[in-house]
């Protein structure tokens, strides 16, 4: 008998754990899995901060190798005009 008094006093936790654990048993397992699956991808997905540094880093070395040619055909072109000249 002393079983049955013990167990039927639970504490308030225990009452709340065993609350908690038959709404979350009500939730259908594709329902979980779908829940499960959303945080992972939102957790996994790149931030814009990083997105923007790779275009930034992108748009520089375009930048930097266009400056580069630039400059490398625009003396190549003043070399053959003052040959011409001579």
């Amino acid at each position: 008998m002393g079983r049955k008094d013990a167990s039927a006093a639970r504490s308030p936790v225990d009452q709340y754990r065993k609350q908690i654990g038959k709404q979350d048993y009500k939730k259908t397992r594709p329902m979980l899995k779908a829940t499960r699956l959303k945080a992972e991808a939102k957790k996994t997905a790149p931030g814009i901060k990083e997105v923007s540094l790779v275009l930034g880093a992108i748009l520089a070395f375009l930048l930097a190798c266009y400056a580069f040619f630039y400059l490398k055909l625009s003396e190549e072109v003043d070399l053959d005009l003052a040959q011409d000249e001579n």
